[in-house]
């Protein structure tokens, strides 16, 4: 801050700036010196402010050679004593943080929207070779092989567009906190495209290789949203940790009422009950039998006994690991690839409801849809959770983390050639 107290001195940089190289406005997140009102202590804290180019101080570097979205400017950008004037802080100081997640969380809600547009024009192009395509006297959707790729690309893209208009109701009722239903909808649009797009080369074998068919591009392009707008890596851990803090949160109450029994009994016995039932395989039953179509019952009751196991093994995670779970990656990945799953049924399901109450044409087909997707998506969220109990798996988790370092070490793979050369 300058000595007259009327504007921000701005110096440092960042690198891939979309829009570095032309933008005249920038949102710039930095950090600023905040003194605590109460202790009158100075410390650093991440601020957002609105800086413009004619301020001056403002350069860039030349655009970036990607291996995709080369019609997007990307480029580093400088600034060099650029004033900024305080009112150009967004919020106050310091609450840069809480400003770029609410950007971000409008930016991932928004690749789910996208991405749901690409993986509909790339199935279009999948079966429009596919129905036209004759191999061994027969129209090559007739085999079988192509029939389940063709099936799981509808149905991933199915569950994408759910999950995107569901987050889009929960934003439209006013919600204020949505960051792990965006985040859950990035990492899994993201993911779902590029295996749709993948599976649409494949069913187009040469012809999806070759660069008039336009699939090379949209694969080069969308392999970025597994990175910007947060890593699917750090997101899974953000998932994860989120969650944890609401069940952490729980058994600190419990925790708090079994150390006083006697004037937090019914608390105490409804815990012992919940439990006493899990422990013998009784979950909470399917609560969602009344919110879902009758032909959905089936594949509402999945989604809750996964819901019960969910829940059971959190618990157990954080009971052994306390909040040493933080560093607990392998476990953590599990957790959120279940919860993303978890999320994901419950959006199809929703979505499917809407559509058999509707008598809309495609209910049957949406229908056969969700009852797969729900099935197979129980096999996932129980295959993920149950490696957490299993000890040879954990043993694996520590035996692979020996692994990486080796070849960390080495900074190369560690075995050599077997011809000795």
């Amino acid at each position: 801050l300058n000595a007259e107290g009327t504007h921000w001195i701005l110096n440092g940089g960042k690198i891939w700036i979309s829009n570095g190289g032309i933008a005249e406005i920038f949102t710039v997140f930095c950090k600023t010196p905040v003194v605590d009102e109460k202790t009158g202590t100075v410390t650093e804290k991440v601020s957002a402010m609105i800086v413009e180019r004619a301020f001056g101080g403002v350069t860039h570097g030349p655009p970036e050679k990607k291996m995709g979205i080369k019609c997007s400017n990307t480029a580093e950008v400088y600034f060099e004593n650029t004033p900024v004037p305080v009112e150009n802080v967004l919020s106050q100081p310091g609450d840069g943080f809480k400003v770029a997640m609410q950007i971000l969380n409008n930016g991932r809600f928004g690749m789910g929207a996208a991405l749901s547009g690409t993986m509909r024009t790339v199935i279009q192009k999948a079966c429009e070779h596919a129905t036209t395509r004759i191999q061994f006297g027969s129209r090559i959707d007739g085999y079988g092989a192509i029939q389940e790729k063709i099936a799981r690309m509808s149905m991933i893209h199915y569950a994408t567009e759910s999950i995107a208009y569901m987050v889009a109701g929960t934003m439209d009722s006013d919600y204020e906190d949505y960051q792990l239903e965006a985040a859950i909808s990035k990492i899994f649009a993201s993911e779902a495209a590029w295996f749709v797009t993948d599976e649409a080369i494949q069913i187009l074998g040469g012809m999806g290789y070759m660069r008039s068919m336009g699939l090379e591009k949209v694969m080069r392009d969308i392999r970025i949203f597994r990175i910007f707008e947060g890593t699917n890596d750090i997101l899974r851990l953000f998932v994860a940790l989120v969650g944890i803090q609401f069940a952490g949160g729980h058994l600190r109450e419990l925790q708090s009422a079994i150390s006083n029994p006697i004037s937090n009994f019914g608390v105490v016995l409804g815990e012992v009950a919940k439990r006493g039932k899990g422990a013998i395989g009784i979950g909470t039953g399917n609560t969602l039998a009344d919110k879902v179509h009758p032909n959905l019952s089936d594949s509402a009751a999945l989604t809750c006994k996964a819901v019960d196991a969910m829940g059971q093994a959190v618990e157990k995670v954080l009971i052994k690991h306390g909040k040493g779970i933080i560093n607990e990656q392998f476990i953590l990945n599990r957790l959120a690839n279940a919860t993303i799953d978890i999320y994901a049924n419950a959006s199809v399901l929703a979505r499917c409801t809407k559509t058999l109450n509707e008598d809309l044409d495609s209910a049957h087909h949406e229908e056969m849809m969700t009852k797969v997707w729900c099935n197979e998506s129980y096999a996932r969220i129980m295959d993920n959770l149950n490696q957490l109990k299993n000890p040879e798996v954990l043993d694996n988790f520590k035996t692979m983390a020996k692994i990486s370092e080796g070849v960390c070490a080495k900074v190369a793979p560690v075995q050599g050639n077997p011809l000795g050369f």
